[in-house]
């Protein structure tokens, strides 16, 4: 089945040494705040998942999650995330590498999509803690 977010691999690169420097690390599509639309990256446990957030997928060993909201005028594409030189104006982990995170896309096609709603591959709301 097709992803609804997946990762390029200098993005995973990035991600791999994130990982090793800060540990579990959870991704969250920000909707305009700070950087605009970029994805930002925390540490899993200084971020906390609210109620109106969905777990789009994962990448890497990562949670990717998206307000519902902003998956409203997203889910008709698949977020490809990838890296860029430069510096973000976000509080995102990948700012001291010199690095920002960046979300392209591409529109699903008709199939893709039918396969996602036969498979009711709608992102799932975390449990709440």
């Amino acid at each position: 089945m097709v992803d609804r977010v997946i990762v390029t691999p200098d993005a995973q690169r990035i991600i791999e040494r994130l990982l090793a420097r800060h540990g579990p690390l959870l991704f969250h599509q920000s909707g305009g705040c700070c950087d605009g639309s970029s994805p930002m990256c925390y540490p899993a446990d200084e971020f906390r998942v609210g109620s109106q957030d969905l777990l789009l997928g994962c990448i890497g060993s990562c949670p990717f999650y998206i307000g519902a909201a902003q998956f409203e005028y997203w889910k008709h594409t698949q977020l490809i995330i990838d890296v860029v030189p430069g510096r973000g104006s976000g509080f995102s982990l990948e700012a001291p590498e010199g690095v920002r995170f960046l979300t392209r896309s591409r529109v699903f096609t008709e199939e893709e999509l039918s396969e996602l709603e036969s498979a009711r591959a709608a992102p799932e709301r975390p449990d709440p803690a």
